[in-house]
């Protein structure tokens, strides 16, 4: 592997790196709302608890921030798969 090999590379994983810290600043933005039981919990698709309203009850809101994780999990790795084809990385 030569020089220009290695300076190729190089570019390469700057692409990637700028690719992923665009789709991370994406997925910051994307708010995903979850109503479950009385409780309602909105998070952002970087998986960050925005707010909490409802019922006080501590099982209802572990279940209501559990799917909108689920949901915002889901989010991400639609966001990454997009991501990943546009790399052209074998086996992606």
């Amino acid at each position: 592997m030569g020089f220009m090999d290695n300076i190729k590379q190089l570019g390469d994983l700057k692409k990637m790196r700028d690719q992923a810290m665009e789709v991370q600043k994406k997925l910051a933005g994307i708010k995903i709302t979850v109503e479950h039981r009385g409780v309602t919990v909105v998070m952002t698709a970087d998986q960050k608890v925005a707010s909490i309203s409802g019922e006080a009850d501590f099982e209802k809101i572990t279940e209501a921030v559990n799917e909108a994780l689920k949901q915002s999990q889901k989010v991400a790795a639609d966001e990454m798969k997009g991501m990943m084809g546009g790399l052209g990385i074998p086996g992606m």
